[in-house]
């Protein structure tokens, strides 16, 4: 991956985060892509001062200026997109179906659906216009199979994920260009903090962790490891598939 380029959406923290930092590690330049731009900052000034190449760039994947103007900068920086990890997201509003606003529900699409196919319309343009082989993952959820009390927006749109990768898949592989989808599990992230703040010690220590089959929950730094290798030469062969890394657990809900 020395010299290759990566982008990275939702950068800012979390498996994003882990990623970027892992692509600089194996040589290639990365950028980094989120709305909140104080933590890309900083993030772009630690991967350089381990002698990394990076650039940060604001942006909203639910507006397409913004994809527009993410994917011209990486361009204009380094040349060229190799990767693109759509990994923006957010949990959005938790509430019954009979609770839940309208435009809360807008909110999650946009973002977390809406957000990937903006991003890979914009990214494989450039990927063709650029004429070469490369290599897409886009970040769902084991929510992406599982549904949840009170998560129909969250859980529908990482559902939808599987769909759009698959089709997406089958346009652009015959093109050199790979589309796969991550879905992790129970991941230590500020989103998982912030849902187990909200449901409590009862539903993830007592409730989901014993059913992981390692029984504890994931690192980005291991999803990051699975992003990696999706997007290496050793998964030559792999496109429009989904690759669940999550202990074991959806194999015991």
């Amino acid at each position: 991956m020395k010299n290759k380029v990566a982008l990275i959406t939702g950068a800012s923290s979390g498996i994003g985060k882990s990623t970027a930092e892992a692509f600089a590690a194996k040589g290639a330049h990365v950028v980094v892509a989120a709305r909140r731009k104080e933590e890309l900052d900083t993030l772009v000034a630690s991967i350089k001062a381990k002698g990394g190449k990076a650039s940060a760039i604001q942006t909203d994947v639910s507006k397409s200026k913004d994809v527009e103007q993410m994917v011209a900068h990486t361009i204009k920086t380094f040349g060229r997109i190799d990767y693109a990890i759509n990994n923006a997201g957010i949990e959005g509003e938790l509430a019954p179906i009979t609770e839940l606003l309208e435009e809360s529900w807008d909110k999650v699409m946009n973002i977390n659906l809406k957000g990937v196919f903006l991003c890979m319309k914009h990214q494989a343009k450039a990927m063709i216009k650029g004429g070469h082989s490369g290599a897409i993952v886009n970040v769902g959820s084991v929510n992406s199979f599982l549904g949840f009390p009170a998560g129909s927006a969250y859980v529908t749109s990482k559902h939808g994920l599987i769909g759009l990768t698959t089709s997406v898949s089958a346009e652009l592989a015959p093109q050199g260009i790979r589309v796969n989808l991550l879905c992790p599990g129970i991941t230590v992230t500020p989103m998982h903090n912030r849902i187990r703040d909200l449901f409590g010690d009862d539903l993830y220590d007592k409730g989901i962790i014993p059913k992981v089959h390692l029984q504890r929950a994931g690192l980005p730094e291991e999803m990051a490891k699975a992003i990696l290798f999706l997007c290496s030469d050793g998964s030559s062969y792999i496109s429009g598939s989904t690759l669940t890394v999550d202990g074991g657990l959806t194999l015991t809900m």
